[in-house]
């Protein structure tokens, strides 16, 4: 059995794994919680997973997790690691199989009375308008040269294409495009699988859901962001879908057979890595950009498919419901930025799986209208639970390289979800609550089942309490879509 990392508690929201308690660790772990939420993470392959991070060649600072750990593929997911660009590596394992797998929240114009009473037919026409399910495809299939430009050109793409509003892409992270894509480092059978996915949410915790804002904590930015009480807004999270999990296969795969070629052993096969600067290094990071820059595009037309539905059932023009892009937000992904280290600004590799970016007031990356308030960061609950909107703080860049978390994080994996809930169950809990819900499968709903995830009211109260954010808005479900 693996050997289970010591955790020594810094302060009351801050756990370290001292450099020796993992052979090759060269700085500690540090691991944001609280004694609630280590009760689901200790003896948990996830510690040895973060401690295993640190091992790797040019790591800064520490090695991260959130809140909402969890075990993942390499890194834990809610993992965070800051690299040097001369010496350092980027690891696949280190941003995930769903490369740009992210959050983007919608507000509307239109008030929980006015929507209560249409509820169940918006939420079927949602479930129509946007297809979901494992290998769900989309109503517009894209030819080879079509997608090479969804690859470049991420959600601008999609909006010179009539699949939103040009004002959109400025409430996105990287305003909806990477500009290191090279569709030509993407593989053949990448672009097959993702050729007929824009526009699908996917499956397992991918949603679409309904929401109405409940409580609101920092007025001003919640004024800023159009978030008041009893006011509906939209959340949907999925990313880039077939493509760019098999972008993160086809170079895992290349990795090893470099590392195994070069006799070079990791304490585990799983954070398969190349230097930065190598040649197997930049091809990755440019497929990753053009992946990235295909969820981006997923997102906008899965928008586009909102605000058709919105709009036929409430028989009003999209523009006039509103329906405008709060905020689009990344959470597995790794960019270059600048961040201080040994007293100076330096530009590192921060890879984020299961975590997001969490900016200050004043970072230049913060969209314009936000930059007094800090960028907004979105964590969904599940299907049951509170999601909250979360602005960035200035202490984040010290603490997290300007990071949080992303949600509510997994208490149990989904095959023991599937085994510990029954659907009837799970559904009659939710209508008797108000929820109601659409899926294109029974396990669809018991894998996110509310009791499989982690309570999200304590996740964002460690995440506040540690410096990474602040709470802005609360927002609870009224309606999901799942695959």
């Amino acid at each position: 059995m693996t050997q289970v990392p010591r955790l020594v508690a810094r302060d009351a929201f801050t756990y370290e794994i001292p450099i020796g308690e993992v052979p090759g660790m060269t700085v500690p772990g540090v691991l944001y919680s609280d004694p609630a939420l280590l009760t689901g993470v200790e003896g948990d392959p996830s510690l040895r997973q973060l401690a295993n991070v640190a091992t790797l060649p040019g790591i800064q600072r520490h090695a991260l997790a959130m809140p909402d750990i969890h075990f993942g593929y390499g890194f834990p997911v809610g993992g965070v690691a800051a690299f040097d660009l001369a010496d350092g590596v980027v690891s696949p394992g280190g941003i995930g199989y769903d490369i740009n797998c992210g959050v983007r929240l919608l507000r509307s114009g239109l008030t929980v009375d006015e929507v209560r009473p249409r509820l169940v037919p918006l939420i079927d026409r949602l479930y129509r308008e946007v297809p979901a399910g494992v290998g769900s495809h989309g109503a517009r299939p894209l030819s080879p040269s079509e997608l090479d430009e969804v690859l470049a050109g991420g959600s601008a793409w999609a909006v010179a294409h009539g699949l939103g509003r040009a004002e959109d892409l400025r409430t996105q992270e990287e305003e909806g495009r990477l500009a290191a894509a090279d569709p030509h480092q993407v593989s053949d059978s990448a672009r097959k699988r993702g050729s007929k996915q824009l526009g699908t949410l996917g499956a397992g915790n991918h949603f679409l859901e309904v929401q109405v804002v409940d409580e609101v904590f920092y007025p001003e930015f919640a004024k800023v962001l159009g978030l008041e009480p009893g006011r509906v807004v939209v959340m949907l999270h999925t990313g880039s879908r077939g493509l760019g999990h098999q972008v993160a296969t086809d170079f895992i795969q290349r990795m090893d057979r470099r590392l195994f070629e070069a006799h070079t052993t990791l304490v585990d096969r799983q954070l398969s890595c190349a230097p930065i600067g190598s040649d197997d290094g930049q091809r990755y990071l440019a497929a990753m950009a053009a992946a990235a820059n295909f969820a981006w595009a997923n997102r906008q037309a899965i928008t586009h498919g909102v605000r058709r539905a919105f709009s036929a059932v409430f028989g009003r023009s999209d523009a006039d419901l509103d329906l405008a892009v709060v905020y689009d937000i990344a959470h597995n992904m790794a960019k270059v930025e600048q961040h201080r280290v040994d007293g100076g600004p330096r530009p590192l590799l921060v890879h984020r799986k299961g975590a997001t970016r969490s900016f200050p007031a004043g970072r230049e990356e913060v969209p314009a209208d936000y930059r007094p308030y800090g960028q907004p960061v979105l964590i969904p609950g599940d299907m049951g639970t509170a999601s909250y909107v979360l602005a960035g703080l200035a202490t984040s860049m010290d603490r997290s390289f300007g990071s949080s978390c992303h949600g509510a994080g997994r208490r149990l994996s989904r095959h023991a979800a599937v085994r510990a809930f029954r659907y009837e169950d799970v559904t009659r809990d939710l209508a008797q609550r108000g929820i109601v819900v659409r899926s294109t499968s029974r396990e669809g709903v018991t894998e996110e089942a509310p009791g499989a995830y982690k309570d999200v009211e304590e996740v964002v109260r460690v995440a506040e309490g540690a410096g990474l954010t602040r709470r802005v808005a609360r927002l609870l479900p009224l309606g999901v879509v799942k695959g």
